[in-house]
């Protein structure tokens, strides 16, 4: 069987620049966050019904959570199931960082006609690799032609005119065009019977998915019965939506710096991942785990390590609260 994998399921290694602890009495791993910090500053990953837009989707889990900000990451039309990562309220400043992790569908493609099954392997195979798409009449963004990676096409099932097939893809494909070209290949022309999104990046339809049933139900038992058991199994840390980028670890001192509006300093660097090229989406953490930032790597992994000064990292968005770690802090 074939390893089918996605921009968030690249393996990574760490190298170790320089050794330091890190002082228990800032800041706190995430597995070890409260209820109420997960509300303030993490992620669910809804199981989207047909039927309501993405938006209506999350103003309804704010509604049921009793938050005032949440957002999601990757709409999914009405008719569309599936993964639907919803950020809470601090959580929102990440969604943009799953643009590149990829997404996965499983889709039934319904034909104009029934084409032999081989000719339908070769036809979808023809779009594996960049393809050029325009989106359709009914989008919310300009139609104009641009570039989408296709990471694989496998077709699952053959039944008459229906075909059954997975896709791994870049953020921003439209299967329906997809479809509708395969269609066109096939010379028989097809349309979309079907799709739910099984993956969103990291976040799996196998894992902590919830449906908005789920979600009531669990807040009610913590909420009225101080049952925490359900709703831990739904909420997840905001780090979850960047287990996909490449990380820095820094020290402690360093990350109120950071918060405060500073760039990462190579002094600060304790560890980092060996694949980080100039110019990369780079994750800065705290040797407890926590998020601090995003930036822009200006430097690599290799020019990093090797550093005695300088700037290695353009911040460009600060997710910590200034107030977790102090500017900065000696050990007595």
């Amino acid at each position: 069987m074939k390893v089918r994998r996605l921009p968030a399921d690249k393996e990574r290694t760490l190298v170790v620049r320089a050794e330091d602890t890190s002082n228990p009495a800032f800041g706190i791993a995430p597995q070890n966050r409260s209820i109420p910090d997960f509300l303030k500053s993490g992620i669910i990953n809804i199981d989207k019904p047909p039927g309501p837009t993405s938006h209506e989707v999350v103003s309804w889990v704010k509604r049921i959570l009793g938050i005032d900000r949440a957002g999601h990451s990757g709409t999914l039309d009405p008719k569309v199931t599936g993964c639907l990562p919803v950020m809470l309220g601090n959580g929102t400043k990440i969604a943009k960082s799953l643009l590149k992790a990829g997404k996965e569908y499983v889709c039934i493609m319904r034909l104009h006609k029934e084409v032999e099954e081989e000719k339908i392997h070769a036809a979808c195979a023809e779009f594996i690799g960049p393809i050029y798409q325009r989106p359709p009449l009914r989008s919310s963004v300009k139609r104009r032609l641009r570039i989408r990676k296709i990471y694989y096409l496998d077709i699952l099932e053959v039944k008459g005119k229906d075909v059954l097939f997975r896709t791994g893809c870049e953020a921003g494909t439209y299967i329906r065009k997809l479809v509708y070209d395969c269609g066109e290949v096939l010379g028989c022309g097809a349309h979309m019977a079907e799709l739910r999104r099984t993956r969103s990046g990291p976040f799996k339809e196998d894992e902590k998915l919830a449906t908005l049933h789920d979600l009531i139900d669990a807040y009610h038992f913590w909420k009225e019965d101080k049952d925490t058991r359900l709703i831990s199994l739904y909420l997840q840390p905001l780090e979850n939506g960047v287990r996909h980028l490449p990380k820095i670890i820094i020290r402690d001192s360093a990350v109120g710096a950071i918060c405060h509006g500073a760039n990462l300093a190579v002094a600060g660097v304790l560890q980092l991942h060996s694949d980080i090229k100039r110019s990369d989406i780079v994750a800065i953490m705290t040797l407890k785990g926590e998020l601090v930032a995003t930036g822009i790597a200006q430097q690599s992994a290799e020019a990093i390590t090797d550093a005695k000064s300088g700037i290695v990292v353009d911040i460009n968005r600060v997710v910590m609260a200034p107030s977790v770690y102090p500017k900065s802090w000696q050990k007595s």
